[in-house]
């Protein structure tokens, strides 16, 4: 696998970013906009090169920074789990994500 193919989004993903031109996605510049929807969304082979191209020291950032806020609840505490972070930064809303309302 050459390197530009490496870093590009793989194709399972694609779908996930339909708002974006994803040939104009860069890895660095938009580091947190794909490690989300990769978390989000992502297989374990998606994971892989997640990991790969990002590296879990970054990963775990990005869940201690802006997970609780850009995961849903779901997500955020599986990955917040399986990454065995305790601490991280928590969100200024009462409301979590994906929550329209409350009772």
């Amino acid at each position: 696998m050459n390197n530009k193919a490496k870093n590009k989004i793989p194709a399972g993903l694609v779908s996930h970013f339909q708002e974006y031109d994803v040939e104009r996605l860069r890895l660095k510049r938009d580091a947190n906009l794909i490690i989300q929807r990769t978390l989000e969304f992502g297989t374990w082979e998606d994971m892989r090169w997640l990991v790969q191209n990002y590296g879990s020291p970054r990963i775990r950032a990005y869940l201690r920074q802006w997970g609780e806020r850009q995961l849903s609840p779901v997500t955020f505490n599986y990955w917040r789990k399986f990454s065995k972070i305790k601490r991280w930064r928590r969100s200024p809303f009462s409301i979590p994500k994906g929550v329209l309302w409350t009772r």
